[in-house]
């Protein structure tokens, strides 16, 4: 039978102190009976000898000291798997939403699961098509990759991310593919928007979604993307799947942890954000990936706003050195009309080489993704010449590089978030827009493959 203690001392808004505690370890799991005998539930956060600090995961509105009881469950917060997950809705802490059945686990897990060991982690290498032209053409996804999407306020990542959730396969395979979708502290007209476009494209039925929502308690909100990544553990490495994992927002993440190191009363670092903040995303962003002896895999898209459009700004700062990449959305291309407003130029993602080529996608992806960047990178730089001298100052050449660069965001980068294009119309969108140019500026491409595609 677990100890109930009746000396709750005081609390502080979602702080409170327990005191002549015997046996209780960080991290645990509490409840809080009320006079009524509902229950709330707390997290451990600091242990002073016999004195317990907890944090609320609801709110402490009509708690009573003197009549309210606590007890401790012996095991930090667990969450109940099983593969009847798939097409179901849970909110920060685990439980159905969607007004479904309760699940009968298969297993429960801890949420804290540890990174994968690097010694046990195969190389990623094969292509998933995300059906978006500039992330398969340019920045390709691989499976068990980290690849970040970097977004501004106001920009539509959230398109962008259902999009992609509603798109992504692995080719060429009949393995079982799930999405594992974590919405973190959104609005609730958000969490609508996520839920009600997976059910109307049918993308629901191989979707587990977790949502967060704003007004949720911020403890609960450092929970979500863990509860997320411990369900898509199950799928990929008890059940095999290939399982995309996508988190929106991890900006809302880092200020909640902010929120609860400030609480207390920790020395912050940076901006404020609590010294551990890399080790912290560390410690989430290195549970994806691919391992051996298991053929399933978790590849993340984590999804962060980055505040003022600053790319130096710690989250997103620290995110770009854990992970492999990014794909950076751009506020001038969003003016221009042009979805989903990717960024080309300073997108990247370091393990495109390793999916892409004959046998994964195409021959001759290599050599245009290569032409089609130099050629976007002259373009653009052309364009800027245009506006300071003036048209008639550029070159015969370079306007075609004017030309190319305004024809390319037109209808390479700008395909909307319900077209779905298979990597082979990316290629061949990719060579319609190089005939703009002169043969002899394909420089990039090999002889004997511009022969044949040309």
């Amino acid at each position: 039978m677990k100890r109930e203690y009746r000396t709750i001392e005081e609390v502080a808004g979602p702080l409170m102190l327990v005191r002549d505690v015997d046996g209780v370890k960080y991290d645990e799991l509490g409840e809080i009976i009320m006079p009524d005998g509902s229950v709330r539930r707390c997290r451990v956060l600091e242990v002073n000898g016999s004195d317990v600090l907890v944090q609320l995961f609801e709110s402490s509105a009509g708690l009573n000291l003197e009549y309210s009881k606590v007890r401790f469950t012996g095991h930090g917060v667990e969450l109940p798997v099983s593969r009847e997950m798939l097409g179901r809705v849970f909110n920060g802490m685990g439980e159905p939403i969607d007004g479904g059945a309760k699940l009968i686990p298969e297993a429960v897990r801890d949420i804290n699961g540890t990174p994968i060991n690097p010694a046990s982690r195969k190389y990623p290498s094969e292509f998933i098509q995300t059906g978006v032209s500039t992330i398969d053409g340019l920045n390709t996804l691989v499976r068990g990759q980290k690849l970040p999407i970097f977004s501004g306020s106001g920009l539509p990542h959230a398109n962008l991310a259902a999009q992609i959730a509603r798109q992504a396969k692995v080719r060429g395979t009949d393995e079982k593919f799930a999405v594992v979708f974590a919405a973190i502290g959104i609005t609730f007209e958000e969490a609508d928007f996520f839920i009600s476009d997976f059910k109307k494209t049918g993308a629901i039925d191989r979707t587990v979604l977790f949502i967060n929502l704003a007004s949720d308690a911020a403890i609960e909100r450092i929970s979500t993307p863990r509860m997320a990544l411990t369900a898509a553990e199950y799928l990929a490495f008890d059940c095999n799947m290939h399982v995309l994992v996508i988190m929106t927002d991890i900006t809302n993440y880092a200020e909640a942890l902010r929120e609860v190191s400030a609480a207390r009363k920790e020395v912050p670092g940076r901006r404020g954000y609590p010294g551990y903040l890399y080790t912290d995303l560390a410690t989430m962003y290195e549970r994806a990936g691919r391992r051996e002896g298991s053929d399933g895999s978790i590849t993340m898209i984590p999804i962060l706003t980055m505040p003022e459009d600053d790319k130096t700004h710690p989250i997103p700062d620290l995110t770009g050195y854990i992970t492999e990449g990014q794909i950076i959305l751009s506020r001038e291309i969003y003016r221009k009309g042009y979805l989903p407003p990717v960024d080309v130029l300073p997108s990247l993602s370091r393990l495109k080489d390793k999916g892409i080529g004959e046998g994964r996608t195409r021959e001759d992806h290599s050599g245009t993704m290569n032409q089609l960047f130099a050629a976007y990178a002259r373009g653009k730089e052309a364009k800027e010449l245009m506006v300071v001298l003036g048209e008639s100052a550029l070159t015969p050449i370079e306007r075609l590089y004017a030309k190319f660069s305004d024809e390319f965001e037109k209808r390479y980068v700008g395909q909307g978030f319900y077209e779905d294009r298979t990597i082979e119309e990316t290629l061949d969108l990719g060579w319609e827009l190089l005939h703009i140019l002169p043969k002899s500026e394909m420089k990039r491409i090999k002889p004997a493959i511009l022969e044949k595609y040309w």
